[in-house]
C-alpha cells in the first residue's frame, strides 16, 4: 500500500483525543545540549502547543491522566487509562486516540492496553528519547505521526499501537532496545505493522495475535491486579528468590530465563514446588529474540509450568496478571500465550 496523507475538509478533521502521562516527551533539562533532564514537566497543552500544523491533520484535544516518568507508572494509572480510552471511544465525539508515554515501560502500558480496549478505533501511543528542551528533541515529530495515525482510518482493527522514530509498531511484538537512541523501539519478531514519514502512512499488516475489540479481558468495575512478580535467571542463580516470591504473597512468577526459557536444577524443583502450592510460574526468556517453546529442555506437562511462547517477561506478567483475575486451568492459561 503506497504512503498516503488523507485529505480532509476543516469540518469533516477526524477528532483525536490526547491522554498524557509524562515521560521524556514531556520532560525538561537546564541546556540545550545536556544528557540529564527531569522527566513529566511539560503539560499536554503545551505539548500541543509545540507542534506545527496539528491542527491541519486533527481536531485535537488534550487531558492530563498523569505526569511521571514511566519507570512510575502503576497498574491504577493503566487501568483507568484503559478505562478512560473505553469510555472516549464508546462515543461518536473521538476517533482516535493518542497517549503520550515515557518509553522505559511504554511497551507495558502499550500491551496492556492491547489487551484490555474495546473498540476497533486507533489507540497509539507515543513518546520520545530526548526531553522537549533538546537541541533536536524527536518529541513534536513523533506526536505529529503519532496524532496523523490515530486520525487515520485505515489504523482501524490493528490494535493499540506505538509510533516512533517514523515507525509503526504492534503492542505484540515491540521491544526497547537502546537506552538513549531514538532508533530504540524495534519488531523482532512479527515485524513492524507499518511507517508514517511526516503524516504519511503505509502499512505493512495487521497483527497475527487477539487483541482490543477481540480480547477477552476487561478492567471494568477492577481496582487492582494479582501480584505477579519476575524473576532473572542467571549463572547459579538462588533457588530460594522463587520462596521470596510466595512469601510476599506472589500469585504468579515469570521467570526471565537462560535460552529457551531454562532455569538452574535448583530453581526448576523449587518452581515445582511452588506450582503443586498453586502459583502459575511462567517460563519467558532474557534472550531479546526468540519464542519459549513448550516442553523444550524442560518438561512442562510434569512441573506444571506455563511456556510463554513470543511474549518476553515484562508482557508476560501484564498478561498473567489479567488471566488471574478469574480462575482458570492450567492449559487454559497456556492457550492465552498461544492465542495473545
Amino acid at each position: 500500500m503506497p504512503a498516503k496523507r488523507v485529505h480532509h475538509q476543516p469540518d469533516q478533521l477526524p477528532r483525536v483525543m490526547i491522554l498524557a502521562t509524562g515521560g521524556t516527551i514531556a520532560g525538561s533539562a537546564a541546556s540545550a545540549t545536556q544528557a540529564d533532564y527531569t522527566s513529566g514537566r511539560v503539560t499536554v497543552e503545551a505539548m500541543i502547543g509545540a507542534v506545527p500544523g496539528l491542527n491541519e491533520i486533527a481536531h485535537v484535544h488534550g487531558e492530563q491522566v498523569a505526569n511521571v516518568g514511566s519507570q512510575d507508572i502503576t497498574f491504577t494509572i493503566m487501568i483507568d487509562l484503559a478505562n478512560r480510552i473505553n469510555a472516549l471511544l464508546k462515543t461518536d465525539g473521538v476517533d482516535g486516540v493518542v497517549v503520550t508515554h515515557g518509553t522505559d515501560t511504554m511497551e507495558e502500558t502499550a500491551h496492556f492496553l492491547n489487551l484490555t480496549i474495546k473498540s476497533k478505533k486507533p489507540v497509539v501511543l507515543t513518546g520520545a528519547m530526548r526531553p522537549s528542551t533538546a537541541i533536536s528533541a524527536d518529541g513534536p515529530l513523533n506526536l505529529y505521526n503519532a496524532v496523523a495515525v490515530a486520525a487515520d482510518a485505515d489504523a482501524a482493527g490493528r490494535g493499540t499501537l506505538v509510533v516512533m522514530n517514523d515507525r509503526i509498531h504492534g503492542a505484540h511484538s515491540l521491544t526497547k532496545t537502546n537506552t538513549t537512541s531514538v532508533e530504540t523501539f524495534i519488531s523482532p519478531i512479527n515485524g513492524l505493522i507499518g511507517t508514517v514519514n511526516y503524516g504519511k502512512t503505509e502499512y505493512f499488516r495487521r497483527p497475527f495475535r487477539k487483541h482490543t475489540h477481540k480480547s477477552q479481558f476487561s478492567v471494568e468495575g477492577v481496582t487492582s491486579l494479582p501480584r505477579v512478580d519476575i524473576i532473572y535467571a542467571c549463572a547459579d542463580m538462588p533457588a530460594d528468590l522463587i520462596d521470596g516470591s510466595m512469601e510476599k504473597g506472589a500469585k504468579g512468577i515469570v521467570v526471565a530465563g537462560d535460552g529457551n526459557g531454562n532455569m538452574n536444577a535448583a530453581t526448576i524443583e523449587r518452581a515445582a514446588l511452588a506450582a503443586q502450592k498453586g502459583v502459575i510460574i511462567v517460563r519467558s526468556s532474557r534472550v531479546p529474540t526468540g519464542k519459549v517453546g513448550r516442553n523444550v529442555e524442560i518438561d512442562d506437562d510434569r512441573m506444571r509450568f506455563i511456556a510463554s511462547d513470543e511474549l518476553n517477561p515484562a508482557k508476560a506478567r501484564i498478561l498473567l496478571m489479567l488471566a488471574l483475575l478469574k480462575k482458570r486451568r492450567l492449559d487454559d492459561i497456556q492457550q492465552l500465550f498461544y492465542d495473545y
